[in-house]
């Protein structure tokens, strides 16, 4: 059955067709190859020398034989056919001898020449900068040529003045109009920009020449409409995302506003007033730092110049304290707002200076106690700011306590004579040190080192060393001795303070000898005027010096005391200590031994060398306790 039904089946067209399907899987695995090698020679190819041209191929490699098996195919049985499944004897070529030899491994990436940088372009040739300055220079022209209009045609006498104010307000109505029309063309912004904020300045100006030049319109009605012409051209130049035009804006209120007003008046500041008022809100949550010097610098300016300018034999006008406290109290309110929306404000910050620098310059305009009681309430608000604004950044708090510094010791040196002055700024100064090591803040601490050294040199200007060497110059009052007692108590902080602190590493040893010597300088100046006070300048004098030569020593023996106790500054107090015991004894034979006579020279050397025998003793018994212990 078999047999007859493949007799028809050639075995030998099946070996070819199974040879040269063998042939077609060779090439096809060969090309494969090929295209591997083709892409890798094309991704590593050295940049310098370009691929030489292959050899055509013209055989394939060899590769292992291969087997194809037709399956359920029934072979005829013949003698020769073979039985089993049919091979294609294997197709060796000859050995290849046209392969290219493989390219270089290149030792590192391979790194394209870098084009050359174009050349800089002039910075007046840059995208928009002419346009910009002439859009600039056109908005300043125009402004000038309204202010013209509006003050110089009068003295020609070309028309009225109705008929300018209209003029002014129709043609600035008509830059407006014109401007937020290019605005909205291709390539419009500059010019829009420029055009709007021209007019809107014009405005604002011909108001301002309505209310005060000419006198038609109420003062109070005047700054109604003057608030709504900025806060509307700060909304417009918030709408268009253009800091440039509200910078333009007040920049051209602010050059031409004094024109009209003939100067720095009351009137001028109350609409700049309104002027910086309303544009506020355009700076809230946008970084325009610009805006905000622009804003402040105009009536800050102005209020200076005002106070700088004030008549002294005139009576005090509270009109213009009512703008400098206003001034002071918007323009930190403000800055605090902006800083609590952004912390990294630095131009908030100064500005907060800004503010407040009017009150600080205002001391020598009005009264006394009006100078006093305003710089009272600037410290006050100062240290509630520093107290209760914890987010306040360290740029802020800075300046803020600055203020407040300055304004108490305006406050203290207009309060108080010259003999009580040193008296207020010790007790300022030991308040601030008491702060300081309380919170541990540093910057308390400098404040307070601040107020002391004016404080000492303020002492020392009252009772200078000459009061203390000779008796016709002494004075006993009471401002000498408290203030020397607080003078010891202040030097005393100040050396303690900085060793809690740990402020400064080198030059310790020297700031607590600086303070020693202060603080028995006060110390002496103190009981020596007591004495003056009590006994006169012969009698009294003397038995002062007595007092402080024995206080001297007591320092010492405190020192030396302290010396045997503290481990950490046993070797400051110990040299501290002999420094002042030797003073104590120079004092004694140079100056005592001449100075003072009778009884009070007998009670001072017999007091002195009681306290070196108590202090060699206690020395002794302590050096004896510590060998004692080492030996047992």
């Amino acid at each position: 059955m078999t047999s007859s039904q493949n007799s028809g089946l050639d075995p030998q067209l099946v070996a070819r067709l199974s040879s040269r399907f063998d042939s077609l899987g060779d090439h096809m695995r060969q090309v494969a190859v090929d295209l591997q090698t083709l892409q890798s020679q094309l991704g590593a190819a050295p940049v310098s020398a370009p691929a030489r041209p292959q050899p055509a191929r013209s055989y394939v490699p060899a590769v292992p034989p291969q087997t194809f098996t037709f399956p359920q195919m029934p072979v005829p049985q013949q003698p020769y056919a073979a039985r089993g499944p049919v091979t294609a004897p294997p197709v060796t070529p000859p050995p290849r001898t046209d392969q290219p030899m493989a390219a270089p491994a290149l030792r590192g990436p391979v790194v394209a020449p870098r084009p050359p940088a174009p050349p800089r372009e002039p910075w007046w040739q840059r995208d928009g900068v002419i346009s910009r300055l002439l859009a600039v220079a056109g908005a300043g022209v125009t402004l000038v040529g309204v202010v013209m209009l509006l003050v110089l045609a009068a003295q020609a006498g070309w028309f009225g003045p109705p008929l300018r104010v209209a003029a002014g307000g129709v043609f600035s109505l008509a830059l407006i109009g014109a401007g937020v029309r290019v605005f909205g063309r291709s390539g419009g912004r500059v010019g829009g920009i420029a055009l709007a904020a021209t007019g809107i300045a014009g405005l604002y100006l011909d108001v301002l020449a309505t209310s005060v030049l000419y006198e038609w319109l109420d003062p109070v009605i005047g700054l109604i409409a003057a608030f709504g012409i900025a806060a509307a051209g700060t909304a417009l130049a918030v709408q268009w995302k253009s800091q440039p035009m509200a910078v333009l804006i007040l920049a051209g209120v602010a050059a031409c506003g004094p024109i009209l007003t003939d100067g720095p008046t009351l009137a001028l500041i109350a609409f700049f007033i309104a002027t910086y008022i309303a544009s506020f809100p355009a700076q809230i949550g946008r970084d325009w730092p610009l805006l905000q010097i622009v804003r402040t610098l105009p009536l800050v300016g102005t209020v200076l110049i005002a106070l700088v300018g004030t008549d002294l034999s005139e009576p005090t006008d509270y009109r213009l304290l009512l703008v400098v406290v206003l001034v002071a109290a918007s323009g930190m309110g403000m800055s605090l707002e902006l800083l609590r929306r952004n912390v990294s404000d630095v131009v908030a910050t100064v500005m907060t200076a800004l503010a407040a620098l009017p009150i600080l310059i205002s001391a020598s305009v009005f009264d006394r106690w009006t100078t006093v009681t305003v710089q009272l309430v600037l410290v006050a608000a100062a240290l509630a700011i520093v107290l209760l604004v914890h987010w306040l950044p360290a740029h802020a708090r800075i300046t803020v306590s600055i203020i407040g510094a300055v304004a108490m010791l305006q406050a203290a040196v207009g309060s108080t004579t010259v003999d009580v002055r040193p008296v207020v700024l010790f007790a300022v100064a030991l308040a601030l040190f008491a702060a300081a090591h309380r919170t541990r803040s540093s910057l308390a601490y400098l404040i307070g080192s601040a107020f002391g050294v004016i404080g000492a040199l303020t002492f020392v200007s009252i009772s200078p060393p000459e009061a203390l060497l000779d008796s016709d110059h002494a004075a006993g009052n009471a401002g000498i001795i408290i203030g020397g007692m607080l003078l010891a108590a202040t030097a005393f902080g100040f050396a303690y303070v900085l060793t809690e602190l740990k402020l400064v590493d080198d030059g310790m040893q020297t700031l607590a000898i600086v303070s020693g010597v202060l603080a028995l300088y006060g110390l002496t100046s103190a009981t020596v005027s007591l004495g003056t006070s009590i006994g006169g300048n012969t009698t009294g004098f003397t038995a002062g010096h007595t007092a402080a030569t024995i206080e001297w020593m007591i320092a010492a023996f405190a020192l030396l005391a302290f010396g045997l106790r503290s481990v950490a500054h046993a070797h400051l107090a110990l040299l501290a200590g002999l420094s002042l015991t030797a003073a104590s004894i120079a004092k004694l034979f140079l100056f005592d031994l001449v100075a003072l006579d009778g009884l009070f020279r007998v009670i001072a050397f017999i007091a002195v060398g009681l306290l070196l025998l108590i202090a060699g003793t206690r020395y002794a018994k302590v050096f004896a306790d510590r060998e004692g212990a080492v030996t047992s």
